[in-house]
C-alpha cells in the first residue's frame, strides 16, 4: 500500500464503492477500506478493497460502535470517511459529531440533508429556486385510498423514503413504478402498503421520451460551501431490471453553461457541503429540464466524472485533508462511461446521432468501463465481470421498457 497519511474508509460495497476506490487507486495508489454488509459483484476480488463485513451495518449502534472501532486499527492514519449510499450518509450526519475525532469527512447538514432527500421538502426548494419538476402529489398510508389526484396517466410511483423502502419487500416490488392506468395504481399503492414501507410515496406524471433525454450531474462543494466541481453528464441507457431502474449504465460527458450556473448558485445559497447528485429529464413538451431528485452523496454512476478526466477522489482530499483553496471546475471532456456492452447500448439507443457519437468516442479511446480496470484484473475477477457483462443481453431482453406491476 502506497504511503500515503491518509486511507479512503467507503462504506458500501456496489459499484459506486468500486468507483470511488478505482479514483483513490488511479490517483495515490492507495487500497481503500471498505466496510459494508457484504459484498457485490462489482467489488469481488477486488486487490484495490479490503473489506470490513459487518452484517448489521445499518443498526446506527452497531454503524457508530463498528467505524470507532476500526480506527483503533489504523492509529497512525487520518481515516477519510465516504458513504456511498444513500442510508450510510444518513448515518453519518446523525453521527457526524461523534465521528468527527475518528475521522476526516465532508457531509451536508442535517437541516440541508432533511431539505433535498425527503421528497415533500425537496420540492418546496424547487419553488423557492425556480426549478422545474413534474407534477407531483405526495400520498399517505391514511390517505393513499381517497385522496384525489390530477396527475394524468401514465403516473410514476415511487418511494419517498428511498432508505426504507430498501428495506420492505412484497410481490412485483421495482424501485420505482409506472401505472398505466387506474386499477394498476390502485393495485401498486395497496401492495406497496401491505409490507413495512409505511412512509410517504411520490406520485408523478410521465415525462415523455427514451432513457437519452435524462441528464445527471455531479458536484463537489468544498468545508466552505463553496461549489468546486461541477460535471454533467446525458445519460444513453438505463438498468431496467425491477431493483435497478433508473440507474444508468452508459453515460457521455455533457456541457451547459447555463444549466451549471442555476446549480451552483442554488448549492451555494443552501451552503451545501459534499458531493451532491441531480438526476433530470428534458422535457420536449416545454424545453425545459425537470428536476426529479438529488442525492447527498456522488452518484452510483458518478465514476463518468473520473473517466472524463476530473477524479473525484482528488477534489476530495485535497479539500479535507489537504485544505487547499480549490477554484471551480466546470468539466468540459467529452467521454464514454459504461457498464453494459457497447453492442447493447447502440441496440437500444434509438438515436442515430447519439449512436454516432458513441462511435466516435469508442474510435477515438475515450470510452471506460469502470470496473474493468487493468490493474485490477485477477483471473477470477475477470470471470465474474466478463459473465455479468455479457448477463445484461438477458436483462435487456426480459425487462426493457416493463415498469409496470405484471410486466
Amino acid at each position: 500500500m502506497t504511503d500515503y497519511p491518509f486511507l479512503p474508509v467507503l462504506l458500501g460495497s456496489d459499484a459506486n464503492v468500486y468507483g470511488m476506490a478505482r479514483s483513490f487507486h488511479e490517483a495515490y495508489g492507495l487500497r481503500s477500506l471498505a466496510v459494508s454488509k457484504t459484498i457485490f459483484t462489482a467489488t469481488a476480488d477486488s486487490k484495490i478493497i479490503d473489506f470490513t463485513l459487518e452484517p448489521d451495518l445499518e443498526n446506527p449502534d452497531t454503524f457508530l460502535a463498528s467505524l470507532i472501532s476500526l480506527k483503533k486499527r489504523y492509529p497512525d492514519k487520518t481515516l477519510l470517511l465516504v458513504p456511498c449510499s444513500d442510508g450510510y450518509m444518513k448515518l453519518l450526519v446523525q453521527f457526524q459529531e461523534e465521528l468527527r475525532p475518528y475521522f476526516a469527512f465532508n457531509c451536508p447538514t442535517l437541516e440541508n440533508l432533511q431539505r433535498l432527500t425527503l421528497k415533500e421538502n425537496f420540492y418546496a426548494v424547487c419553488d423557492e429556486f425556480g426549478f422545474s419538476y413534474p407534477q407531483t402529489d405526495i400520498v399517505t398510508p391514511q390517505n393513499y385510498q381517497t385522496v384525489p389526484l390530477q396527475i394524468p396517466f401514465p403516473r410514476i410511483i415511487k418511494a419517498s423514503n428511498s432508505v426504507e423502502y430498501w428495506k420492505c419487500s412484497f410481490p412485483g416490488k421495482r424501485k420505482v413504478f409506472v401505472a398505466q392506468d387506474q386499477e394498476e395504481y390502485d393495485k401498486i399503492l395497496r401492495l406497496i402498503y401491505s409490507s413495512s414501507y409505511q412512509d410517504h410515496l411520490t406520485i408523478q406524471e410521465f415525462i415523455p421520451g427514451d432513457d437519452s433525454f435524462m441528464r445527471v450531474l455531479n458536484c463537489y462543494c468544498g468545508r466552505d460551501g463553496k461549489v468546486r466541481l461541477m460535471a454533467l453528464g446525458h445519460p444513453l441507457l438505463e438498468d431496467h431490471t425491477p431493483g435497478g431502474i433508473g440507474n444508468y449504465v452508459a453515460i457521455i460527458s455533457d456541457f451547459d453553461p447555463v444549466l451549471l450556473e442555476q446549480f451552483r448558485n442554488f448549492l451555494e445559497t443552501i451552503g451545501w457541503t459534499g458531493f451532491a447528485n441531480f438526476d433530470m429529464k428534458y422535457d420536449s413538451r416545454d424545453g425545459k429540464y425537470k428536476l426529479f431528485e438529488t442525492n447527498p452523496r456522488q452518484g452510483r454512476s458518478s465514476y463518468y466524472v473520473t473517466a472524463a478526466g476530473y477524479n473525484l477522489a482528488v477534489w476530495l482530499v485535497e479539500d479535507v485533508i489537504e485544505k487547499k483553496d480549490l477554484p471551480l471546475t466546470l468539466a468540459q471532456n467529452e467521454h464514454l462511461w459504461l457498464q453494459v456492452p457497447k453492442r447493447l447500448v447502440r441496440q437500444y439507443l434509438p438515436s442515430p446521432e447519439l449512436q454516432t457519437k458513441v462511435r466516435e468516442l469508442v474510435k477515438a479511446g475515450k470510452c471506460t468501463q469502470s470496473l474493468f480496470y487493468k490493474p485490477d484484473l485477477s483471473p477470477s475477477r475477470r470471470m465474474k465481470l466478463t459473465l455479468n457483462l455479457l448477463n445484461h443481453y438477458r436483462k435487456y431482453k426480459r425487462y426493457y421498457g416493463k415498469k409496470g406491476l405484471e410486466e
